[in-house]
Formats: structure tokens, sequence, C-alpha cells
């Protein structure tokens, strides 16, 4: 086995066997998502920083950040109201509901999430995946598809099509923004903006473990 074929090996194992094999046996593996969420993140910058290649200032610099950063809050704030508004629409009894019902809780994950639950995704799906794979997925287009893919497949653990959707897109988005500004904490702030903004909303509901995003 070549290298090109061991890592096509490891990305199907990790990215698509991992969460297939957790989306069938989810009513077994509720409690243990966060920590094997956290395992693998361990592993993943295992594997990273005793990557010569990988250049370690991804990891805490901002990199291109002023090249995307009006994209980037342009895009939260519509995206924000619009989804407000839709939301109000047709579900109103859950619209803020978190917030308003359980605002002690909803202050800790304010804090918690974006440590405990953002990092963790970010580096694994983009960090983590943009680097290892980039031998194999020369073209970032293939690889922000790809890493958007297998982060919706991950949240089908949640079973009901709204938290894939909404993964999905994220991905996208999230993978866009890692691939021009090369910055893992870049990507953690748009995804902490998206996923705080979806469980104070009142989405949350449909990620019944509130372990990821």
């Amino acid at each position: 086995m070549n290298a090109s074929q061991y890592r096509w090996c490891e990305l199907f194992l990790i990215f698509f066997c991992l969460p297939t094999l957790a989306y069938i046996f989810r009513d077994h593996l509720a409690n243990w998502l966060f920590p094997a969420l956290i395992i693998l993140m361990i592993i993943c910058s295992f594997l990273l920083l005793n990557d010569p290649h990988f250049k370690r200032f991804r990891l805490t610099s901002l990199g291109q950040f002023s090249t995307i950063k009006r994209r980037l809050f342009t895009t939260f704030l519509s995206g924000a109201l619009f989804s407000a508004m839709l939301y109000g629409m047709f579900n109103q009894e859950h619209w803020f509901a978190f917030p308003l019902d359980s605002t002690t809780q909803w202050l800790y994950l304010l804090v918690a999430y974006p440590l405990l639950s953002v990092l963790p995704q970010e580096l694994i799906f983009r960090s983590y995946f943009f680097h290892r794979y980039k031998r194999i997925l020369p073209k970032k287009s293939s690889r922000i598809i790809l890493s958007a893919t297998v982060f919706a497949l991950a949240h089908s653990v949640y079973d009901n099509w709204v938290a894939i959707a909404l993964s999905f897109v994220g991905g996208l988005l999230f993978s866009y923004t890692y691939a021009h500004s090369r910055s893992l904490m870049v990507c953690v702030l748009e995804h902490s903006l998206w996923g705080l903004w979806i469980f104070t909303l009142g989405l949350g509901q449909y990620l019944d473990s509130g372990v990821t995003f």
C-alpha cells in the first residue's frame, strides 16, 4: 500500500466508518459522543504536531483574517436576521426559548461551547482534514466539499435531517473560510457565532446531546 492509498483508507475509516458506526449504535453512545470527540482531537493534534510539513502557526494565528472578515460578519448578520424571521414564523413556541427559559445554562453554553465543542471540531474537520489529505485532494474545492460532507455525516448521529442539513451548509461555510484564511482560530470564531446563534434561536432542540454542531 503506497502513501496515497494509505491516506484514502485513513480518511474512509475516520470520516465515514466511525460516523456510520456512531449512527448505528447511537442509542448506546449518547454519553460517549463528547469523550470520543476529545479523543479524536487529541489524536489529530498529535499527528499534526509531529508532521514536519505542518505549519504550526496555523493553529494560533489569524492568518488572512483581514481579507475575509467583512464577508464573514456580513454573512453571519444577514443569515442570523433571515433565520430569526423564518424560524419565528414557523416555530414561534421555541423562538429564543433557550435563553429565556434556561438562562443559566445558556450563559454556560456561551463559554463552554466554543472551547469544548467548536475547537475540537474545527481542528479535526478543517486543520487536520485540509492538511492531512492535501496530497490526495489537491484542489481546494474538493477539500471544501468533502470536508462539509463528512462534517454533515458526523451529525447524522442526531438522527434528523435538520441537523444534517445545517451541518452541511455550515461545513461548506467553515471549510471555505479555512481554505481562504488558513487559520483555525478564524474558523473557531465563525463556527462559534453560528453555533451559538442556532442554540439561542431555538434550533438546539435538533441536537439531542448538545455536544456538537
